[in-house]
Parts: structure tokens; sequence; C-alpha cells
């Protein structure tokens, strides 16, 4: 390799001369070795990078270098210099696309390669055509277009291969875009609009006329409109020039198709390809409307597509929903005509059945066009949907059955969906909420499904509103005292009878306002939030209620001082304001919080609320900078874990403390999580508290929804899971191993967890040691266990098939045993796990393969479906294994 680099260097000032040409040829003719090769082509694309004279000698430098092409090397095995095939094709494309001077010798090459049958072959010459045309101008493609153009459309039309497929597209979208760029001259001819006449009709003779893509568009079978399309697209898409062309060419032809054929499934096809114009258009900007070439066809379009929003095929009206978003988005294209008739279909799909893709497709659709159009929706949509929650509600107050068509959760769905601009979010919003305070006020049973649906519709309004200051403001500011209201009203001693009392206190509801308020709050600025905790600390503190609507309640708010039990549960809507407020935010009164939320997280008269102190007491903890004050916090949590988890009614809500701060603090990675995990590990032991300590480690390397999340501006240190596992597994491991019998099983529960959800590069390595142990998982009675385990061992058998390979028989063992498990999930993971096997070396499977496709008989008769259908899959890689070709 040294001696070739030092000869080609020797000459580089003198490679015009016939000498140094012959010295070329005889450095590189008949080279074999691809160290030597990869330099010569790089020295070969230096020399025409510096722009060296190349004189009469072109042809010969490229006949030196192009005999190599395609390239065929298949590198030897355990091939110390790591040359790839790759690695010298892309070395020579660089070369034969360096420079437009190769261009009469390199295109007909190009050209006999596409046409032959060997698919390596036509894919590397796809490929390098596509780079050649980077630096090609039209002199240098002028004569081999209509050849080009041949070999392209067959290979689109008739390949076998999907990448053929697509790489003839992106050589077609690349030979455009070549002929866009040049600059014409008064006296020159327009090359692009001839290729693309080419392309669209042929070059005027019969046969060409018959294989244009203009014929196959009009033929009535269709059978290669799909293909046609596909290359006008192509081409379409290289530059405005092309774009308006085909479009105008094309679209008169798919708008009269679209009439010609009566199907639906035709007219689906038809306007699928419309719709792929469309887009098109929109990668190029016009300054005049006038000169858009959409203009023409507005109203046939327009038409067209309400046609198919009216069809009573969910595909047809599917494709008509995106194209009208399509043609909604081109400015100024709809009128306001066509909006309002527009968002009258769009309403009407929303209230079809929800398995329906047009109905998600129609929401989907509403939400991107109110952004545009605003008035729009907030004229025509909003007040019919106002209008049909308000008939839906006193429908049901009737009782007369008659509320089918009026589907009150739709009305809130379509809500939430349009809710994409900051002027219908002040239309919106304000009727959600209003929807609560009526279900408050009715006289008829609401359920905690309706509760949840209102809150699911206002915590997507309140994701929309994230991207503006201003609407996360005026939401904040808006539902979120409207929903304490509810919620104290709710906890409050019952005076007069409310719908709403006891179902706004369920476990469920109050998640699904916890993650209401939560999201209101993540994305208020500093200065915003500052305003907001004052008054929303001051209520739990200090029953102050003045902030709250409708805020007449019949005795005071003291959720902390001798409050009663429903009180005590809103402390959940405490923690999903305050832990997901920004760190540099000040909380007021924060000592006498802190203190509240540690003696009620210890209380065994309400486990939910003693929960959600914990939780909140910990989320706070997490964003506390560091000093004398955390350092005060954390002692009094110790002294309170140390104190409950005696002897005495508290032992779980001490329990439930110490597994949240411990996470707390493993998240930031402060120095006292290791005595808390220390702590916890301990109570593996424990007779009562072990199978919940096991179950905790879940919860350590789990990522929460509602506390303690990034989202909600927790300190989260990167990697705290590969910290937690190497500091905390050795133990583990070793607690195992001396661990009474009956504790064992905590013990595996718990490094199952940690396994399962521990980053694969970082358990490779240590496979071997644990690999037993993830074993000994299989056989504990525990489903969990089992579940956590089979789940943790699928991906290791793609990934690390070596080390596995050494212990098939007990893993052939132990999967098919679980196939019979009671436990479905275990039988579905088991049979997984059977299916992953397959991918392990042949020779090792082999002998096991008539006792397994014996045992995998018996889930084929499960009576779950989903179970019988990994049996099958699973059996079927089995049957397959050894045979040719699998």
């Amino acid at each position: 390799m040294y001696s070739l680099c030092c000869r080609w260097t020797d000459t580089q000032s003198t490679i015009s001369s016939p000498t140094s040409c012959e010295l070329e040829k005889k450095v590189m003719d008949g080279e074999k070795d691809p160290r030597n090769l990869l330099v010569a082509f790089r020295i070969v694309h230096d020399l025409i990078a510096r722009d060296y004279s190349l004189g009469p000698f072109v042809e010969e430098l490229f006949e030196v270098t192009s005999c190599y092409f395609p390239i065929d090397f298949t590198p030897p095995p355990n091939d110390p210099h790591g040359i790839q095939r790759e690695d010298l094709i892309l070395s020579l494309r660089v070369v034969l696309a360096s420079t437009p001077q190769f261009a009469e010798f390199l295109l007909p090459l190009l050209i006999e390669k596409v046409d032959s049958e060997i698919l390596s072959a036509k894919l590397d010459s796809l490929q390098t055509l596509n780079a050649c045309c980077a630096v090609y101008g039209q002199k240098e493609l002028k004569d081999f277009l209509p050849s080009l153009w041949t070999s392209i459309r067959r290979e689109v039309f008739q390949t076998a291969s999907e990448q053929v497929e697509a790489e003839g597209l992106a050589a077609l979208h690349s030979l455009t875009a070549c002929l866009s760029r040049s600059v014409l001259r008064a006296d020159s001819e327009d090359l692009l609009d001839i290729f693309l006449s080419n392309i669209l009709q042929g070059n005027g003779t019969v046969a060409a006329r018959k294989e244009n893509c203009r014929h196959h568009l009009c033929e009535p079978d269709m059978k290669l409109v799909w293909p046609s399309a596909k290359l006008l697209q192509a081409a379409a898409g290289a530059s405005a020039r092309a774009c308006d062309y085909i479009t105008s060419h094309v679209l008169p032809l798919l708008l009269e198709q679209f009439h010609k054929h009566s199907q639906s499934n035709q007219r689906r096809t038809i306007l699928e390809m419309i719709l792929g114009f469309l887009k098109l258009q929109q990668k190029w900007s016009y300054e005049d409307k006038d000169e858009r070439p959409l203009s023409d066809f507005k109203d046939q379009l327009c038409s067209l597509v309400f046609m198919a929003l009216t069809d009573s095929s969910d595909q047809l009206q599917l494709v008509g929903i995106r194209t009208i978003t399509v043609l909604g988005a081109q400015p100024d294209f709809l009128s306001s005509e066509d909006l309002e008739q527009a968002v009258g279909h769009l309403y009407r799909l929303s209230f079809q059945e929800e398995d329906s893709q047009s109905w998600a497709a129609a929401l989907e659709a509403s939400g991107a066009l109110a952004t545009l159009y605003p008035v729009a929706f907030r004229s025509h949509l909003v007040p019919k949907l106002s209008e049909e929650l308000h008939r839906g509600k006193s429908d049901l107050d009737r009782g007369d059955g008659s509320t089918k068509c009026s589907q009150p959760l739709h009305c809130l769905q379509a809500l939430s969906a349009v809710s994409t601009h900051p002027s219908i979010v002040k239309e919106t919003l304000p009727l959600l909420l209003e929807h609560l305070w009526r279900m408050n006020k009715g006289n008829v049973f609401t359920g905690a499904s309706d509760v949840i649906a209102v809150c699911q519709s206002l915590q997507q309004v309140a994701e929309k509103c994230q991207q503006d200051t201003q609407s996360c403001w005026y939401f904040h500011q808006t539902a979120v005292p409207c929903l304490l209201a509810l919620a104290v009203q709710a906890s409050m001693p019952e005076k007069e009878p409310s719908v709403l009392r006891e179902v706004l206190l369920e476990d469920t509801v109050l998640a699904a306002m916890v993650s209401v308020i939560g999201t209101a709050t993540t994305h208020l600025s500093p200065e915003l939030a500052a305003q907001s905790v004052t008054h929303i600390v001051s209520l739990f503190l200090d029953g102050n209620t003045s902030f709250l609507p409708e805020n007449s309640f019949p005795s005071r708010f003291q959720p902390f001082q001798d409050g009663s039990s429903s009180q005590r549960r809103l402390v959940a809507l405490l923690m999903a304001f305050v832990c997901s407020l920004p760190r540099n935010v000040e909380i007021p009164q924060l000592n006498q919080l802190m203190q509240e939320l540690l003696e009620l997280s210890c209380c065994h008269i309400c486990p939910f609320s003693s929960t959600a102190a914990a939780k909140c007491f910990a989320g706070l903890l997490n964003k506390h900078p560091a000093g004398q004050q955390l350092d005060e916090f954390l002692q009094l949590a110790v002294d309170a874990v140390d104190a409950g988890l005696g002897s005495g009614p508290s032992r779980h809500q001490a329990f439930t403390l110490l597994l949240w701060v411990t996470k707390a603090l493993v998240l930031r990675y402060h120095p006292l999580n290791s005595s808390l995990t220390a702590r916890l590990m301990g109570l593996l032991s424990d007779p009562e508290l072990g199978p919940a300590a096991a179950d905790g480690f879940s919860l350590l390397m789990s990522d929460c929804t509602d506390v303690l999340t990034r989202a909600g501006h927790a300190e989260v240190r990167i990697m705290f899971r590969q910290r937690f596992f190497t500091d905390n597994v050795p133990a583990l491991v070793q607690g195992f191993h001396a661990a009474p019998q009956d504790v064992k099983p905590n013990y595996l529960k718990g490094l199952s967890h940690v396994l399962h959800r521990l980053p694969k590069p970082v358990l490779l390595p240590e496979l071997p040691t644990l690999l037993s142990l993830l074993l000994e998982a299989l056989s504990c009675s525990d489903s969990v266990v089992q579940l956590s385990t089979l789940s943790c061992l699928q991906p290791l058998l793609l990934e690390a098939p070596q080390v596995m390979s050494l212990h098939v028989d007990m893993l052939v063992t132990k999967f098919l045993n679980l196939s019979s498990s009671p436990s479905m999930a275990v039988r579905i993971a088991a049979l997984q796990c059977m299916h992953a096997l397959t991918r392990l070396p042949t020779p090792v499977l082999l002998p096991y393969k008539p006792q397994v496709i014996r045992a995998l008989a018996k889930p084929l008769d499960d009576k779950k479906r989903l179970v019988r259908k990994e049996a099958v899959s699973a059996r079927g890689e089995w049957f397959l294994l050894g045979s040719p070709g699998s």
C-alpha cells in the first residue's frame, strides 16, 4: 500500500503526460487488494477535485477506474482490516461522480447495468446516477435522457424489488432536479419540458404512447396507475417548474377519471393519487395567488372532496378527510363557503363510531384546520357542539331513552380536538367546565366515566395550550380553580344532594383531575406560577377559598387540621400542582407544608391520602436545593420512617413514605439514597412487608406519570438506572444467597424488576453471572416475577445468543412449563420467548425440535385467542427450524 501511494504522489504534477497515464494503468490494472483500491480511488478523486488538467486522457482515467464497477467483493471471514463491500462501493462512486467529463462514458455504462439482470448492479447503477446528477448539467444528460427514462420506467413498472423501485424513483427525481437547475438561453431548447413531456406522453411513436404515464392513468383496468403516479410524483417533487408542469397536465386527467369510475375503491385510488400531487404543491411558495397551478381546479377539487366525504365507504371518506386538510393548508385556497361546508362534514364525521378510522381522522383534521381558520371553527363548529352537548344533557334528564344520537362523549372529544388556537380555547374551555357544573347540579346519576371523559378532554386542551404562554395561563387560571372548587364542594358535609359528591372523590376521578392540574402547571412561567402558588398553598394550609368560583361552602376546608377523610383525599390535587412547578418557584409556608405532609403520610386512616401526601413530600424533596433545610426535611422523614416501621398500625404507610423518599433521592443521586435503599433491601426479609418491598424496586426503576417526572421539572439524573444497578445489584445477589428459602422469592422479584428496566447494553456484560438467577426466578410461583423475568429474557435471546445457548436446555424446559401457567400474560410471554429461542444457532436447537413441536400443540387449543395466536407463531418457527432457506 505504501509503495502505491508513493508512486501516485510522484506523478501528481505530471498527470497530463503520456508517461504518467501509462503509470496510472500500471498502478491500478489488475489490482485486487481492497486496501490498495481504497487508496487508489481516493487519490484519483483528489486529482480530479484539485482540478488537475486531464487533457486527452479522460477516457483512459475513466476506464482504469470504471473497470471495477459494479463492485463485487465479499470480505473474507475474520478480516482484520474490516473493509466492507459498501466501503469500496462508496469510494468508487465518489470517483465516478466527481466530474462531468466522465458523463459520455459513464452514462452508457450505467444504462447497461440497470438493464442487466443482477439486482446489486441495478441498485449500484441507480445510486451512482443519483450522485452524478448533483454535478451534471443539461449538456451531459441531453443525449442519454430517452434511454435513462426507458430504463427507469421499466424498473418501476416491472421490478420485483421495492428497493430497486425506490432507487429508480430517486434517480428520476434527481434527473428532473438537474434539468430544472440549468439556466436557459433565449436560443436554447428547454430540456426539462421535453423530458417531462416524454414521461407524460411518450416521444411520438405508437409504442411510446402506450408506455407513457398518461396512457396508464386513463386505462380502465387501472393496472399500472400506481407506478405511473409514483413516477410522475417523483419528477414533480424535484422543482416548482416540474411540479407546475406535471400538475397542470395530470390533475384534469385524474379529475375526469374520478367521475368516470363509480366504484368507491377505484375512486379512493384516484383520490389518493390526487392527494399525492396536492402534497407536492405544499413544497413550493407562490407570491401571486393567480400563479398557483391549483387555482384553476379549485371548484372541481372541492366538489370531488365533498363527494368523497359523503360516500358510504370509510376508506374513501378517510382519503377525503386527508385531502381537505391538505387543500386547507394552501393559503387562501378555500373560500368561506368551502370552509363552512368542510366544517359541516367534519362535524358529521366526528359523530361516527369510535372504531371508525374516519372518526379519528376527522378529529385530527379539525384540529389542523382550526389552527389555520379559527374564525370558521368558532362560528360554525363550536356553537353546534355546544348545542349538542346541552341537548344531550337535557335528553338524559328526560330519561326517555332518546339520547343515542346526542353522544356527549363525541362532543367532548370534538371540543378538545379543535382547541388548537387561543381564540378557540376561550370558547371551548368554558363549555367543558360548564358541562362539569351542570353534571354536578343535575338530578340524574353521573358515573365516574362521565367525569373522567371531561377531564381527559380538559387535559388534551391543556396539552395544546402549552405552546402558547397566554393560552397556558388562561387555561390554568380558569380550569384549576374550577376543578378545585368542585372537589372542595364535594368534600364538604352534605347540605344538598349532589350527583358528583361521591363520584368526584373516587380514586380514578381524582387521578384524572391530577393529570389535568399537573399538565396545566408544568409549562407555566416562573412569574405566573408564583402568582398561583400563593393561592393554592393558602387553600390547603389556611382554608382560604376566596379565589375559587362559587366559594360559599358550608364549612371550612381543613384537610390537614382534623379535616374529614374526604378533605384529606384532595391532597392529591395539591400534589399535582406543587410537584409540577418549575424548580425556581418559591413555595410559601414550605416548612409548615412539609410538616403537614409528613404527618399525613404516616396516617393509617386513609391509605389514598397518606400515599398522596408521601408522593407530594417526595416530589418537593427532589426539587429542593441542597443545603441545611433539605437536610432537616430528610432527617424528619427518616425519623418518621423509623418510628412508623416499628410495630403498629402505620407500618404500611411508613413503608410507602420510605419508598417514595428513596425514589426522590435515587433520581437526583443524593448521597442518602444508598442508606435508604439498604433499608428497603433489609425489608425484603420482613414477613409482612417483604413482598411489597420487592415490588418497590419496580417503582424505583420506573417512570412515574403524576409526580417525579421530567415534564414536571423533577431532578432526574441521566443514567440513574445504571448507577442503581451498579450500587445495589451485588447486594441483592448476595442477600439472595444468604436469605432463608421462604424469603428468596422476594430477592428474585426485586432483582427481576431491576433487570427488566435496565438498558440492555448495561445488562449484557453482566448476563453470564446473572442468568442463573433469572432462570431460578422462572421457578418462582409469583406470576409477577415470572412475567417480569420473561420480559427481561426475550430481548436477551436476540441480543446475546451465544451466552443464552449455553443454557438452552433449561430455557426450553422453563418456557414450555410456563406456557401452561394459570396467568394468560405469563402464557403469552412464555410463547413469545419460545419464538425468540429460534434465533439461537440452529445446531443447538435441533435436538429439541420434536419435543417442542409436540409441547406447543397444547396451547393451540388455549381458551384465549391471544395465546393461540402466539402458539401458532412460535410452533410455525420451530417447524421451519433447520429447513432450507430458513
